[in-house]
């Protein structure tokens, strides 16, 4: 081999490098410039798309709200809301994408349903700078939070006289309480966060909702009709009720009152971009825009709990001491539930 040749053959690797780290260099500045580009900046990409195409399962009345306020905080851009439970919206998805077709520019689901989303990789890798202000419980690399819920005791101040209330759930282990105690037979949520996040002990949270069994509990599968009953004084106290159902039946005077101390907490709605979004800036734009403080607060208006920790809901509905459930925790549903059902019987 020549002198020439061997220096030409020495020169490539550093060329190679000098390559590698100029294509490192431009899309490190891309992310960057994305990170750092205004939501009005994005929308100016955005409505020349002039769609945007949402999968997600919303209340009735964040149907009415939350779309149309961003429409009209960004002219030109229409929403158009595919509502469906997150399992249907999934599988429409699969469809679509077997067909060779990808028609949802943003995907939401709640926290049951985000591992099973992940795995199929249908978020695309996006990053949301309003994402840092938000605890590690309520993101992922691939998604965020839009609004969470949580889980609650309660009773109806008909039958429990005053003074005599719960402070804790503790309290409801109470042999008092006998044939006074009602919930939904499918939250072993609860018991989830009891282990992990208050007591850091299966044998402790295991013994407390024993000794809450022994008082005879009366299961309803649903928590609307749950409240109901509560209202009605089907029994004096609810464990598993959801705490915003408590603020609007209060305010018409419904003789109910939540245990505000504690409860367990979990994602109830989340948003992230779908790789190959036919509309990848109108979809960006949404997604930003909805874990802002801006759009969390119109989630508040739509009467959802804000995932964003610096807003609050209309109505006190977030516990003093929230036990947050995370991704990771889903890991074990099958576990805690078979649990949950030996301790209370439930077949």
């Amino acid at each position: 081999m020549s002198r020439q040749q061997t220096s030409s053959t020495s020169t490539l690797p550093v060329i190679l490098q000098i390559l590698v780290v100029a294509l490192l260099l431009f899309k490190g500045g891309a992310v960057m410039a994305q990170r750092t580009e205004s939501l009005d900046q994005l929308y100016e990409k955005a409505k020349k798309e002039g769609k945007i195409t949402l999968y997600a399962p919303l209340s009735a009345q964040a149907m009415t709200v939350v779309p149309s306020a961003f429409m009209k905080r960004f002219p030109g851009i229409t929403v158009d809301h595919i509502d469906a439970t997150s399992d249907k919206l999934i599988a429409r998805f699969l469809a679509e994408q077997k067909g060779g077709r990808v028609f949802a520019d943003v995907m939401s689901g709640a926290l049951t349903y985000l591992p099973q989303i992940l795995e199929l990789k249908i978020p695309a890798e996006v990053p949301l700078p309003e994402a840092v202000a938000y605890p590690a419980a309520l993101k992922g690399e691939l998604w965020v939070a839009t609004d969470v819920q949580f889980y609650i005791a309660g009773w109806n101040t008909n039958l429990v006289k005053k003074g005599e209330e719960p402070r804790q759930y503790e309290d409801l282990a109470n042999p008092k309480w006998k044939s006074n105690l009602m919930g939904e037979p499918r939250d072993f949520q609860l018991l989830i966060g009891f282990a992990k996040r208050k007591f850091h002990s299966d044998e402790r949270a295991v013994d407390l909702f024993k000794k809450i069994a022994a008082s005879q509990v009366e299961f309803h599968r649903g928590h609307s009709q749950l409240i109901e009953l509560l209202v009605a004084g089907q029994r004096a106290l609810c464990f598993t009720c959801y705490s915003h159902h408590f603020p609007q039946r209060i305010k018409k005077g419904a003789p109910i009152q939540p245990l505000s101390a504690e409860g367990v907490g979990e994602v109830g709605g989340s948003v992230m971009v779908v790789r190959g979004a036919p509309h990848p800036n109108a979809a960006l734009l949404w997604a930003r825009w909805a874990i802002s403080e801006e759009g969390q607060k119109v989630y508040a208006q739509a009467g959802e709990t804000p995932a964003h920790p610096k807003v609050e809901p209309l109505d006190k509905i977030r516990p003093a001491t929230p036990y947050m459930l995370t991704i990771d925790d889903i890991k074990e549903f099958s576990k805690y539930e078979k649990m949950w059902k030996e301790i209370f019987q439930i077949r």
